[in-house]
C-alpha cells in the first residue's frame, strides 16, 4: 500500500548561522565578556576627553577673541558629535546587533548601508543650516567684533565638514553592533592623534605650513573625524569585519529600525545638554566665584559620562544581540550586570568628590574662594554619582531592548527637577551653590527611580 512506502524525511530547521564573535557574546560569561567588550572603549573615552580638553588649549594660543569665538561655536559642534555618537548611533548599534543575534547578516549589512545614507543626509542638512544661519546665531548670542569673526570662521569649516562627524560616529556604531569594539576605538584614537599633530602645525604655522589661526584649528578637527571615518570605511568595505558594507535598495523597515531608537536617544542627548545648561545658568546667578567653582567641579560630572558610555556601548550590543537570538534570560543578566558596573563607575567618582574635593578643584583654580565653593558643591552632589550610574546603566540596557521612549521621559523628569528645583532654590529659598548641588542630586535620584520603575514594568528586565 502507498501508506507503507517510506516517506521522504522532512528537512529539520537549521539554526541561523552565527559568527564566532556573536557566539562569544551569546555564550561567554556575562561580566568578563562585557568588560572585554568595554575595555577598548576606554581608549576611545580618553580620546574624546583629550579632544575636548586640548582643542581649548590650542585655540587659547591664538588670543582672547579666538577663544571667545570658538567657545561660542564649540557647544553646537559638541552637540552634533554627541547626537551622532550616542544618540542616533545607539539606534544603529542596537539594530545591527539584533540582526546579528538572529543570524540575519544580510539585514545587518543593509542596516549598515541605511546608516551611511542617514549620515550623509543629516550631516548635509546641518551643513546647510549652520552655513546659512551660523553668523546670525552667534551675533544673536552676543558675539561682536573679533569674537564674532572667529566664531563664524571656525563654524563654517567644522560644519562644512560635519558629514565626516556623522559618518565616523554612525560607522563606529555599525561595527560596535557586530560586537567589535576594538576597531571603532582604534579609528577614533587615530583621529585624535591626527588632531593633536595638526592643530599646533596649522594654528601656529610650523615649518613650511603657513599660520592659519582659527581656520587651522577647525581644519584639524575636520581632519581628525575624516581620518576616523576612512579607517572605519576601509574596515567595512574590505570585508574584514563581520559584515561588508555595500549599496542596498532603501527600505522603510531598516530606517525604522535605526530611527525608532535613535531619535528618542538623540533627544536624550539634547536633554542632558539642556540640563547642564540650566544648572550652569543657575550657578551664574550666585555670582562669579560660585560660577567658577561650579564650572571646575562640574568637569567631574562630565568625565563620568564618557566612561559610562564606554560600558554602555558594550551593554547595548550584548543586550540587542541576546534579544535578536531570543535569549531574553541572557539579555536580563547583561542589563543588570551593566547597571552594577554603572554603580561602580559612579562610586569611583563619588570617592573623589567626597574625599578629595579640594584636590580636584586645585587642578583648575588657585582661587581659595572658588576652590571652597566647588568643594562644597562636590561633597553634596558626589553621593548621587553611583545613583546616576545605576540609572544610566538601565538606560543603555533599554536602548539595547529597543525601548527609548521611557528613558526619554525619565530624562525629562530629571531636567524638570533641575529647572524647577533650581528656580525654587534661588527665588523662594534664597539658597546658594550648596543648595543647587542638592537639587542636582535630587534630580539624579528622580531619574534613577523612574528608570527602576520602567525596569520593573519591562518584561525582559524583571528578575
Amino acid at each position: 500500500m502507498a501508506d507503507d512506502q517510506p516517506q521522504p524525511r522532512q528537512p529539520t530547521p537549521t539554526a541561523p548561522a552565527l559568527s564566532a564573535r556573536t557566539r562569544r557574546i551569546l555564550e561567554g560569561p556575562v561580566a568578563p565578556t562585557l568588560l572585554r567588550l568595554a575595555l577598548p572603549n576606554l581608549g576611545e573615552a580618553a580620546a574624546r576627553i583629550a579632544f575636548i580638553s586640548f582643542d581649548a588649549v590650542f585655540v587659547g594660543w591664538i588670543g582672547t577673541d579666538a577663544l571667545a569665538g570658538v567657545s561660542l561655536a564649540f557647544p553646537f559642534f559638541l552637540l552634533m558629535q554627541m547626537t551622532s555618537a550616542s544618540g542616533l548611533g545607539a539606534g544603529v548599534n542596537g539594530a545591527v546587533a539584533r540582526a546579528m543575534g538572529a543570524g540575519r547578516r544580510d539585514d545587518a549589512a543593509a542596516i549598515a548601508w541605511h546608516a551611511v545614507l542617514l549620515a550623509l543626509a543629516i550631516g548635509g542638512v546641518f551643513t546647510l543650516l549652520m552655513l546659512a544661519g551660523g553668523p546670525w546665531l552667534y551675533a544673536a548670542l552676543g558675539a561682536t567684533g573679533g569674537g564674532l569673526a572667529a566664531a563664524v570662521t571656525y563654524s563654517a569649516i567644522v560644519f562644512g565638514g560635519v558629514v565626516a562627524v556623522w559618518l565616523m560616529n554612525l560607522m563606529a556604531n555599525i561595527v560596535r553592533g557586530t560586537g567589535n569594539m576594538l576597531v571603532p576605538a582604534t579609528a577614533i584614537m587615530a583621529g585624535e592623534a591626527v588632531h593633536l599633530a595638526l592643530s599646533p602645525t596649522l594654528i601656529l604655522g610650523l615649518g613650511p605650513v603657513p599660520q592659519m589661526g582659527v581656520a587651522g584649528a577647525a581644519l584639524a578637527v575636520v581632519a581628525s573625524y575624516a581620518t576616523g571615518a576612512m579607517v572605519l570605511a576601509w574596515h567595512l568595505l574590505s570585508g574584514r569585519g563581520e559584515i561588508r558594507l555595500a549599496a542596498a535598495r532603501p527600505e522603510h523597515r531598516h530606517f525604522a529600525a535605526i530611527l525608532g531608537v535613535g531619535v528618542p536617544a538623540a533627544l536624550n542627548v539634547v536633554q542632558a545638554q539642556a540640563t547642564m545648561i540650566v544648572a550652569t545658568g543657575y550657578a551664574a546667578a550666585f555670582g562669579t566665584v560660585a560660577l567658577a567653582g561650579y564650572g571646575a567641579a562640574a568637569r567631574l560630572d562630565l568625565l563620568q559620562i564618557p566612561l559610562t558610555f564606554a560600558m554602555g556601548s558594550a551593554v547595548i550590543a550584548m543586550v540587542a544581540t541576546s534579544v535578536g537570538a531570543g535569549r531574553l534570560d541572557r539579555a536580563r543578566r547583561v542589563a543588570w550586570t551593566g547597571a552594577g558596573l554603572g554603580v561602580l563607575i559612579g562610586a569611583i567618582f563619588a570617592a573623589v568628590a567626597v574625599f578629595l574635593p579640594e584636590g580636584w578643584m586645585g587642578l583648575f583654580s588657585d582661587d581659595p574662594a572658588a576652590i571652597a565653593a566647588g568643594a562644597d558643591y562636590l561633597r553634596r552632589v558626589g553621593p548621587s554619582y553611583p545613583v546616576l550610574g545605576l540609572g544610566l546603566g538601565l538606560f543603555f540596557s533599554l536602548l539595547g531592548l529597543g525601548r527609548a521612549k521611557a528613558p526619554f521621559l525619565a530624562g525629562t523628569l530629571r531636567l524638570a527637577v533641575v529647572a524647577l528645583g533650581g528656580w525654587a532654590a534661588i527665588h523662594w529659598l534664597g539658597g546658594d551653590l550648596r543648595m543647587l548641588a542638592l537639587v542636582i542630586a535630587a534630580a539624579a535620584l528622580a531619574f534613577t527611580l523612574a528608570m527602576l520603575a520602567v525596569a520593573a514594568a519591562t518584561r525582559e528586565l524583571r528578575r
